[in-house]
């Protein structure tokens, strides 16, 4: 045997010593990383969609906005407080058939998209409602002025110089979106949650538990460091 596969058999059965639980079936493992991964990529995908969105709407027709509607506003604001005080685990209960239409299942990672969306979307139209009340009223009357409409003030002026508050505030809301995951895990949904509590609480592999949480650890910073350095990018 040579010394390259001595060294690799040596390392397996030190990791198997120290995560027996894990390297009894890697595959398992691997597998909630690229389920929890899918789930935070699409849902964040449409969250961020639908958030700005909801984010832009509120911010112009709010009061002394360029499109004020106090009725669109009024109805998206109450729109929004609902979703958002509804705690996420009934969310999905609630969600049940209406995932089942639309994805065609009610289970799994496809299953939980719908309830990942419909609760951290409300979250990030807040965040990106307060990062464009910062902007200052002079920049929009400037704009104005120089004879720009609503579409060009909200992507030249809002979307523009609210960037780096928008990033740092959709790096907030994707790291809560992976704690969800970890919620919707736990209901049947996959992803690191599902493996820690259904193979490490459930048959007592304490490693399990802890190499999820230090999966997601590491998710979670790298996230955070990408959001940082958008956000460092587009600061003026």
């Amino acid at each position: 045997m040579s010394h390259t596969m001595l060294l690799a058999a040596e390392s397996t059965s030190w990791i198997a010593k120290l995560l027996p639980g894990v390297a009894d079936n890697p595959t398992r493992f691997y597998n909630a990383i690229r389920d929890t991964l899918l789930m935070v990529a699409w849902s964040g995908a449409l969250m961020l969609i639908f958030g700005m969105i909801l984010g832009v709407a509120l911010t112009v027709t709010a009061k002394g906005g360029i499109l004020q509607n106090r009725v669109v506003y009024e109805i998206l604001d109450k729109l929004i407080n609902i979703l958002r005080s509804i705690p996420f685990v009934l969310l999905i209960v609630l969600l049940f058939d209406v995932s089942g239409a639309i994805m065609g299942t009610s289970s799994g990672v496809k299953g939980a998209i719908i309830p990942l969306v419909v609760g951290s979307a409300p979250f990030f139209a807040r965040q990106v409602e307060s990062a464009l009340a910062s902007i200052g009223g002079g920049v929009v009357e400037a704009a104005k002025a120089m004879g720009c409409g609503p579409t060009e003030i909200i992507f030249r002026v809002y979307l523009k110089e609210g960037a780096a508050a928008i990033a740092r505030g959709a790096t907030i809301t994707i790291i809560n979106l992976i704690g969800l995951t970890a919620m919707a895990g736990w209901v049947g949904a996959g992803g690191l949650g599902d493996y820690a509590v259904t193979w490490g609480h459930n048959y007592g592999k304490d490693d399990i538990i802890y190499v999820s949480v230090l999966a997601i650890i590491v998710i979670v910073c790298i996230i955070q460091l990408i959001g940082s350095l958008i956000a460092k990018k587009n600061t003026h």
